[in-house]
Order: structure tokens, then C-alpha cells, then sequence
């Protein structure tokens, strides 16, 4: 049987990230554990319960009250993230908390709340994490780094599409601004900023089908599961 290994997946807003790392965990029988949903979640609270969002102090007392985890839906076959109890997958995905999300997800002390969660996901292996540093801070170590990116109009479309479903007063033009604006806030914050792991493999899905990409993902995935387990063969003679 192989090891089982890490698949930490980085990159640029609206490139298809969770639903590569979905796909490859439902593949692979891993599981799949969304970061950026757990940021959500925070900026959730946060926002619900009058939190000051630039207060670090505010928001550094608010983390005690916040227990996140990912519990698995059999009738749906994934994953939902619940915060202190509730499913917040819906609420997490409004626009206000996109707005919002990259500015929580730059304090020091929320980064080290939702690390520290992921660490211990991460002690068993057969874990697919995507987000925006799993690379390069939570998963240095993971066996298998994916960088995705796309060209900004194809991810401008892919978002508008999304919202447009919950929000049909949305503008292509919002969704433009909103995707720039976190663009810039990922890669120039000062914890834990948006950038390639020197030893990650780029995926450029601008002009692949969901189907091109997983199979491209997948082929990768196997790759280093052999290197894994001909390495763990090698230590043991």
C-alpha cells in the first residue's frame, strides 16, 4: 500500500483551488480540510458579533470563543466546516466576508489560531489543503506543492458566475475590483503573504477544463506517493 502523503495547494483567488483540492481528496480517499473557509469563518464571527475587525486586541479575545472544525456530510459525500457548532458554509460565502476576509487573514494572531488547527489535521497525513500559504507555512514539508494561477479575466468570470447565483444585482465590475483588491492584500501582508513554494509545481488552469487540471493533479499526486513509499523502502533496508 503507499504512503499516504500531504497535498498543499496555493495560489490566486477564483483559480479553482477548492475544487481541484475537493476533487483530488475524493480521488485519493483523503481529506479534504479548506483553509480559506476557516478564515471565512473568523471574519464570520466577527462580523456577527460586532468584532472590530483593525482592534487586534478585540479580535485576539474573540479567537477564545471560536472552535472550528470540519465534519463529514454523508448525504452530500464532503466536508462542511462548522464554527461553534453551526454549518457556516453558505453564510462564509457572502460577499461582505470577501471583502473582508484578507484583512482578518493578515493579523498575526488569527494566522496562528487557524495554523495551530491545521497542524493537527495534518499529523496523519492523507490531508489535501488548499489556501494561500499551506506551501510555504503550514505544510513546508507536505510532499506535494501545487501553485495555481489563471489569467485575471478567466477568474473574474469564474467569481462573477459564482456570485451572480446568491447576488444577481452583482456587477462584473465589483467582482474585478473585489478580486484586485485581495490580489494585493495576499501578497504584500505582512504574515504569511500569497507566494510560490520554491519547490511547487505551477498550474496554470486558464485554458484547461476541470477535467485537464484533475488529471494533471492526479498524475503529480501518484508520482510522489511512489517517491514516498520507494523512500520509506529505502530507510528501512
Amino acid at each position: 500500500m503507499r504512503n499516504k502523503i500531504i497535498v498543499a495547494i496555493d495560489g490566486y483567488s477564483s483559480c479553482g483551488k477548492s475544487t481541484i483540492a475537493k476533487q483530488l481528496a475524493k480521488e485519493l480517499h483523503y481529506i479534504y480540510a479548506d483553509s480559506g473557509a476557516m478564515y471565512r469563518a473568523i471574519t464570520l464571527y466577527c462580523l456577527r458579533n460586532d468584532v472590530k475587525i483593525t482592534d487586534k486586541h478585540q479580535i485576539r479575545k474573540a479567537l477564545h470563543n471560536i472552535h472550528l472544525e470540519f465534519i463529514f456530510n454523508s448525504a452530500a459525500g464532503k466536508s462542511f466546516l462548522h464554527m461553534n457548532d453551526e454549518n457556516v458554509e453558505l453564510p462564509i460565502r457572502d460577499m461582505i466576508i470577501s471583502e473582508k476576509v484578507s484583512i482578518v487573514a493578515a493579523i498575526k494572531e488569527v494566522r496562528e489560531f487557524a495554523v495551530a488547527q491545521q497542524h493537527k489535521m495534518g499529523e496523519r497525513k492523507g490531508l489535501v489543503m488548499d489556501g494561500r500559504d499551506i506551501g510555504t507555512v503550514v505544510f513546508p514539508q507536505a510532499e506535494l506543492k501545487i501553485f495555481m494561477t489563471a489569467d485575471i479575466a478567466v477568474r473574474v468570470e469564474r467569481r462573477f458566475k459564482e456570485l451572480y447565483q446568491v447576488n444577481p444585482q452583482i456587477t462584473v465590475e465589483e467582482v474585478k475590483k473585489n478580486l484586485e483588491m485581495r490580489d494585493y492584500l495576499d501578497s504584500n501582508r505582512e504574515i504569511s503573504p500569497l507566494r510560490k513554494a520554491e519547490d511547487a509545481l505551477i498550474l496554470d488552469n486558464t485554458n484547461l477544463t476541470i477535467a485537464q487540471q484533475l488529471k494533471i493533479a492526479l498524475q503529480w499526486a501518484h508520482e510522489r506517493m511512489r517517491s514516498s513509499n520507494e523512500s520509506m523502502i529505502f530507510e528501512r533496508k
